[in-house]
């Protein structure tokens, strides 16, 4: 009885899917694509720092440690405005160091990530460093803090827009538009997936070098606005 119940029920779920996809194949309708687009500027950025061990004048009892390194690293984000929990080690790895007394010898290296806002202080940061410790310096990745409210404005704007469209369909066959039957969204707006160019501006030294060291900058960095675009395909009832 149990299965026989179980049987009913699924072929009656199937005709309803069935009656319902028919309604949608059999009405009267108009598809159209509808687009937004609107350009952002990154607000968050990640930066990936690789620092190494190394021996101080190539002497083989003075070494720079990667704790003392990561030290430096770690108070210059804190006093530019980093937060504990945006500064994490992301990779460990140690490299081979040739000396003539030991041979190869292995030293450590790390991999830091930084959650920033703005490339602005970058130098300040760095600067901190002891150079010989910087291995590189990267951006891993961008994102934006209002991303999901965006994505929500742009699709909206897209789905109005494809409404627009079929309206214009619609009135040159002196018809309306009613409701929409199908709603595809074939966007994809991930900010990783158009990563802008950083814009470097060196400002010219000054004639007076007490004048351009006052400016406490040495070096504006910004990051060029990104182009999100939305794309919907929507199918409108035809009344």
């Amino acid at each position: 009885m149990k299965k026989l119940l179980s049987v009913l029920i699924l072929i009656g779920a199937m005709t309803m899917a069935q009656a319902q996809t028919g309604n949608v194949e059999n009405s009267r309708k108009v598809a159209t694509k509808g687009f937004a687009e609107r350009e952002v500027t990154p607000d968050i950025i990640y930066l990936s720092i690789n620092l190494k061990e190394f021996y101080m004048d190539g002497n083989t009892k003075k070494k720079a440690s990667i704790e003392t390194l990561e030290k430096q690293l770690y108070d210059a984000a804190m006093a530019n405005g980093v937060k504990k929990e945006d500064f994490t080690i992301q990779n460990v790895y140690s490299y081979n160091y040739n000396t003539k007394k030991k041979g190869n010898e292995l030293l450590q290296a790390r991999q830091y990530r930084l959650k920033i806002s703005n490339l602005n202080n970058l130098d300040v940061i760095l600067d901190k460093v002891d150079p010989f410790g910087i291995e590189s310096t990267s951006i891993s990745g961008y994102d934006h803090s209002q991303k999901k409210e965006i994505e929500k404005e742009l699709k909206t704007e897209a789905v109005k827009d494809a409404r627009r469209n079929a309206e214009i369909l619609a009135e040159a066959d002196q018809q309306g538009v009613g409701k929409a039957l199908v709603i595809n969204d074939n966007s994809s707006m991930n900010f990783n997936d158009l990563i802008p160019q950083p814009r470097m501006m060196s400002y010219a030294k000054a004639a007076n070098d007490s004048a351009f060291e006052s400016s406490g900058n040495g070096l504006n960095i910004d990051i060029r606005p990104i182009k999100l675009t939305c794309y919907i395909d929507v199918v409108f009832e035809l009344k």
